[in-house]
């Protein structure tokens, strides 16, 4: 009963955030540093009445990796939403959830981690999916490619500054900070690229940490009522939703080198989810 409850909390979660993307598109002539503002500043409402309601401290107390966590995430995102400038977002939001492979290779150095054959082998497989999408098909933009790339990197090492927080700090004080971070960046960065929105696009705009926030809220509570290889690989429905939607709402054409490429990249880390899983 509560693998099923899990189940739906995913399919709710993916969906959020798959609309989120899907706003971010819809919003192509607003530049990344507004969204990044608006996405954050929406998502800090959400927050601060978490904590204030339960009475949770705001300071955290892994200050020091906190703030990192806030400005490694920052980083990650803004990169993320000037990628969707250039890529269908089906194969930007793909292109992200590489950030597994690059947290295992930095949990090697940082955390003094290993890596099995067989996740080496998965990670393989997932980066012959990226090779695909640059190699054979011509009409990936190469500079929007580099810049889903430095955002997966730089969102593996969101991965590996949560994982030394560890349970020293509550999960919402963690987003709280990345929220507040992510509001003065974006907000500072605005400041000489702001584009005013027209009529819906306010409402669209502060939509996205509603989407933001109800994605992060969900999939929160499926890994609190299930085991992590039980819904771990529902997040990559996330691609599958975003896809339709974007051939769709948005007319975005998937060649079969597209959509090998990111069945590849999905199916590598879906599998090391699962080899993961079986390994405790």
């Amino acid at each position: 009963m509560e693998v099923k409850r899990a189940i739906k909390f995913m399919l709710i979660s993916t969906l959020a955030f798959a609309c989120m993307n899907a706003t971010v598109k819809h919003l192509l002539h607003i530049n990344a540093y507004q969204i990044v503002f608006f996405r954050s500043i929406s998502s800090l409402v959400f927050t601060f009445t978490f904590l204030l309601k339960n009475k949770i401290p705001f300071v955290g107390n892994k200050k020091r990796l906190l703030v990192i966590r806030g400005f490694v995430g920052v980083t990650s995102m803004t990169f993320f939403f000037m990628s969707t400038k250039y890529l269908p977002i089906g194969t930007a939001v793909s292109l992200r959830y590489m950030a597994p492979i690059f947290a295992a290779i930095f949990a090697i150095f940082l955390l003094r981690e290993k890596i099995k054959l067989w996740q080496w082998f998965f990670f393989a497989m997932a980066f012959a999916g990226v090779l695909i999408l640059k190699g054979f098909d011509a009409e990936l933009n190469g500079y929007g490619l580099l810049l889903a790339f430095i955002s997966a990197i730089f969102s593996g090492l969101v991965y590996i500054t949560i994982s030394k927080i560890g349970k020293d700090d509550h999960p919402v004080v963690i987003v709280n900070y990345f929220m507040i971070i992510s509001t003065i960046v974006g907000g500072v960065l605005s400041i000489n690229n702001w584009i005013t929105p027209k009529s819906i696009e306010w409402l669209l705009l502060f939509g996205l940490g509603v989407f933001g926030y109800f994605g992060q809220l969900f999939m929160t509570k499926a890994f609190q009522i299930a085991k992590t290889n039980q819904v771990a690989p529902l997040k990559y429905l996330e691609v599958i939703y975003t896809v339709l939607l974007g051939v769709f709402i948005f007319s975005e054409v998937y060649t079969f080198w597209s959509l090998l490429g990111i069945a590849l990249i999905i199916g590598g880390l879906v599998l090391n989810i699962l080899y993961k899983g079986k390994q405790k």
